[in-house]
């Protein structure tokens, strides 16, 4: 019997205020003092498309990481992120992997999307940016996902996603919709305190592999989430993509959407605790059944 889940927002104009001056990633700052990639991964150093740029992060989580700035507008709220932006943005750091796979680097396995928008969720700046990165070694989560992906299918002959997503769409319960061949749904074991939504793709199993078709539906069932979170006082969140190898056809691409609050915004009270940090257990305010009907007339 948690609070209801409505939150208050913070007055934007002060918590953005006075940031943009000292933004790495406004104006002309993000070709002066961001670093360029070696000449043999990325030739010019650095890529651009219109006014977004992708650099390498001056703290990568990985061999190969990089940072891609939605543009050059300093703060975005959460609802003012269109369809074509988050498509466009996405769209480019698949381009960046793929060059990157082009270039037989070894760390090419692995293709990494990770958003973390706002500072609830783990952001120091407020300028919108993705980390993406590649890796030989996937991360923790990603790699338990993957191996059980593929002893599922060793034993039942059939992929646990497809199954999953059969399974939902015939419950009802937390099925939300489909989108092209992206399918939504509230996750049944969320990650987040106010639930976590979760995106499907057919027949795909890595980054590189997504069509800008998908890119554009997966933007939509996100403008669509975020839309109604909105409506909660949620304006942060976490959101990820979940990729296996080009070869692990037994895995499905999949996005991951958490919204992220602070307990108590004036005391700037983290939503993750003891039980999550220490214990590994999280906790959701509702159940995901619950979540899927306030966010069902999105879709």
């Amino acid at each position: 019997h948690f609070m209801k889940l409505q939150w208050e927002k913070p007055d934007f104009d002060a918590l953005v205020g006075g940031t943009e001056s000292w933004c790495p990633f406004c104006g002309d700052k993000v070709m002066q003092v961001t670093p360029c990639f070696p000449k043999d991964l990325i030739a010019e150093g650095r890529m651009r498309r219109n006014d977004m740029t992708i650099f390498p992060n001056l703290a990568p989580y990985d061999t190969i990481g990089a940072v891609a700035t939605f543009g050059a507008t300093h703060f975005i709220p959460m609802t003012n992120f269109t369809v074509d932006l988050m498509a466009g943005a996405f769209g480019f750091a698949r381009d960046f992997f793929r060059r990157v796979h082009a270039s037989g680097h070894p760390e090419s396995v692995y293709h990494i999307i990770n958003w973390n928008y706002m500072p609830p969720a783990g952001s120091s700046l407020i300028h919108p940016h993705l980390q993406v990165f590649s890796s030989s070694t996937p991360p923790n989560l990603m790699r338990q996902e993957i191996d059980a992906s593929k002893a599922y299918h060793l034993a039942h002959k059939t992929t646990y996603w497809d199954d999953l997503v059969a399974a939902e769409r015939q419950s009802g319960q937390r099925y939300l919709g489909r989108i092209g061949r992206s399918h939504w749904m509230t996750a049944y074991a969320p990650l987040g305190v106010a639930g976590d939504v979760l995106a499907v793709v057919e027949d795909v199993c890595w980054t590189p592999g997504l069509t800008d078709a998908d890119l554009r539906d997966l933007a939509t069932g996100l403008a669509r989430v975020m839309a109604e979170y909105d409506k909660m006082g949620i304006y942060s969140f976490n959101m990820n993509f979940f990729t296996a190898a080009e070869s692990d056809e037994h895995f499905r691409l999949h996005l991951l959407f958490s919204p992220r609050t602070f307990f108590s915004q004036k005391l700037g009270t983290p939503d993750v605790g003891a039980l999550q940090m220490l214990f590994n257990e999280t906790i959701c305010m509702a159940f995901p059944e619950e979540i899927n009907t306030i966010l069902k007339s999105a879709f």
